[in-house]
């Protein structure tokens, strides 16, 4: 699954940062709340560069303490929204549940987790829900309009997102990219890990059904109702039709293609420079 591994390493590349600088905000922080530790921290290395008592000491201090209290609030605020959002928008779910359409589209499809959900909805919708136990979720609207093997596709292409617990992947990717703004490559592993796990899903799809037929003439049905692509009420979830979709099409009709999933020079340069930078802190001290 080519398209899984690449969606890997550029979440290993995010990760990779993001460990970096946590660890090191942590052992910061039992610094300063336990007493001095052995193993290196480049925020304490920062302020140990200036005289204590000086003004510069107390401003690298200031913004030492400002960034990670900073990434803190940031972090903490994403997830306590997130909680609330997955909450009532839960409570909404439950509400327009349809439970015949949901056990017969379960049993169809041999889903012994019964973990699809068919909702009473006008609109066409397709998306996984969920962190810890993502639910399929597909409007009756969306059923009516689709035949056996479209539908298929489209559940099958939901159960990548599920199985790879994608939804929680691109909320951890996006407070990354959020917290870590001065490391570009995080933006771009958040803006282009969407498209990767979208191709992986669809590379999933026609993997189980032996063929794209059933996943392009879904994609085309949709396209042709035209999709509100912005219609995300949250992050948590990952829809079968969005901003991907052109990526997605060009893949099916010439799967040799190269997805243009590239970075700026500018971004590149800036990254390696704050993590050149970082190496070369470690090194000299």
């Amino acid at each position: 699954m080519a398209w899984k591994h690449k969606s890997i390493a550029v979440l290993g590349l995010a990760l990779f940062f993001a460990i970096i600088l946590n660890v090191q905000m942590v052992m910061y922080l039992i610094n300063i709340l336990f007493g001095p530790i052995e193993l290196f921290n480049i925020f304490n290395f920062c302020v140990s560069l200036f005289e204590r008592g000086t003004f510069a000491y107390y401003a690298i201090v200031l913004i030492v303490n400002f960034y990670i209290f900073y990434s803190v609030i940031i972090i903490g605020k994403k997830v306590v929204n997130q909680i609330i959002i997955l909450r009532s928008f839960r409570k909404k779910l439950l509400q327009h549940i349809n439970n015949d359409k949901s056990k017969h589209l379960n049993k169809m499809f041999n889903r012994i987790n019964e973990d699809i959900v068919v909702i009473e909805n006008n609109e066409l919708l397709a998306f996984t829900f969920g962190f810890c136990k993502p639910i399929i979720v597909l409007s009756n609207t969306l059923i009516e309009m689709l035949d056996s093997k479209e539908l298929e596709a489209v559940i099958y292409h939901e159960t990548s997102h599920q199985k790879y617990f994608d939804g929680i992947k691109i909320f951890i990717l996006q407070i990354i990219s959020e917290v870590m703004w001065y490391i570009p490559l995080t933006k771009w592993s958040y803006q282009n890990y969407r498209i990767l796990i979208e191709l992986a899903a669809d590379e999933f799809a026609i993997n189980r059904m032996g063929s794209e037929l059933g996943l392009g003439s879904a994609l085309l049905k949709l396209i042709k109702k035209k999709l509100n692509f912005n219609s995300n009420p949250t992050t948590s979830l990952v829809q079968f039709a969005d901003e991907t979709v052109d990526y997605r099409l060009k893949q099916l009709i010439d799967p040799q293609q190269t997805i243009p999933v590239k970075v700026d020079t500018g971004s590149i340069i800036i990254s390696l420079n704050v993590f050149i930078l970082i190496l070369f802190i470690l090194v000299i001290a």
